[in-house]
């Protein structure tokens, strides 16, 4: 579900490009900048008609306070269970500060109009991301 309530699926999206982006957790600094950036490319972003999809283990509740707080105008889906970071292969293992924990791996990926995989982006630079993002959709 989304910060919203509503089910998206990724079925129900075939025929259009879509950016699926997973980040570990919502206001965060480096999940924000990213959050941040594709909220500033939102207007090129639009204009390729591609949909952006913003991924996160972190509940509804969490995410309709990000989108809010950020003024974010795509979907945030929740995925508590990590179900859909474990399909994509971005959960698992990470280091921060000397911690070992289990976590989503900040990872985005292109999916093309018939719903393959077409591109992706792995150990992504926050700041950056959308500038690329966009780079590759204006690829024909």
């Amino acid at each position: 579900m989304d910060q919203n309530g509503d089910t998206v699926t990724l079925v129900s999206l075939i025929g259009r490009r879509v950016v699926l982006y997973f980040y570990p957790k919502d206001d965060t600094p480096g999940c924000t900048k990213e959050a941040c950036g594709f909220r500033d490319a939102w207007d090129d972003l639009k204009k390729t008609g591609t949909i952006l999809l913003g991924v996160s283990p972190d509940s509804t509740a969490s995410h309709q306070k990000f989108a809010s707080k950020y003024k974010l105008p795509f979907q945030l889906l929740e995925d508590p269970d990590h179900a859909l970071a474990e399909k994509y292969g971005v959960w698992g293992k990470k280091k921060f500060m000397g911690r070992t924990y289990t976590g989503v791996h900040r990872t985005t990926f292109l999916i093309d109009a018939k719903g393959r995989i077409a591109n992706v982006w792995e150990k992504v630079k926050p700041e950056l991301h959308a500038q690329e993002i966009l780079e590759a959709l204006r690829q024909p």
